[in-house]
């Protein structure tokens, strides 16, 4: 079993077998374990544009009302994995070095993080993903190809179309089976480390 974190009510983690999808009703800042997790927390308060969004919205920069650092504390203690846009301001903000493309670096922490493209996994648009994993066993490796995407999120690139609004935030179903795999993993090793009196 492995909680899906923060993610979309009846979304792409919803009716798979095996998967605990934490919706906003069920608020997965109280998730106590003891499932690995996949953690998706909100990005508008931490992302390249959230200062586009506090002038707009008013929404206070790097103020998600305690998410990211539960998501983070919960893949630490549960063992999974954390996904937020690259640039995101929240790895600064809580101590975690910037990811690199191309492969897993190990922090001192002990946690290990990477940069992928949402778009290797069947994203229309790029799509820059940093990872932050926790488990037992170095992460697998990934599909670190930069393939660049048909559309776009954001007006960086007045050559590609805007991404519909409702497939910006989705996560194609490779890359959450992806996530789901690594969580798996985690658990997988961090329960075979306990039942060898580690």
């Amino acid at each position: 079993m492995v909680a899906a974190l923060y993610v979309e009510t009846g979304g792409c983690y919803f009716g798979l077998p095996n998967v605990d999808p934490w919706d906003i009703d069920r608020d997965a800042r109280g998730y106590a374990g003891p499932y690995p997790v996949v953690a998706h927390p909100p990005c508008d308060r931490w992302h390249q544009l959230s200062a586009v969004n506090h002038k707009r919205w008013g929404y206070t920069i790097n103020e998600d009302g305690g998410c990211f650092a539960a998501a983070f504390e919960a893949v630490r203690k549960y063992g999974g994995v954390l996904e937020h846009p690259a640039e995101s301001r929240a790895f600064k903000f809580h101590g975690i070095p910037e990811p690199v493309s191309g492969s897993w670096q190990r922090t001192i922490d002990g946690d290990w993080v990477t940069e992928v493209w949402q778009s290797s996994y069947g994203h229309r648009a790029r799509k820059r993903t940093w990872l932050l994993y926790h488990g037992a066993t170095m992460p697998p490796v990934l599909e670190w190809r930069k393939v660049a995407g048909e559309f776009q999120i954001g007006f960086f690139d007045q050559r590609r179309p805007q991404l519909p609004k409702a497939e910006r935030a989705a996560t194609p179903a490779p890359f959450r089976d992806l996530l789901l795999s690594i969580a798996r993993g985690a658990m997988v090793t961090s329960h075979n480390h306990h039942t060898q009196g580690e």
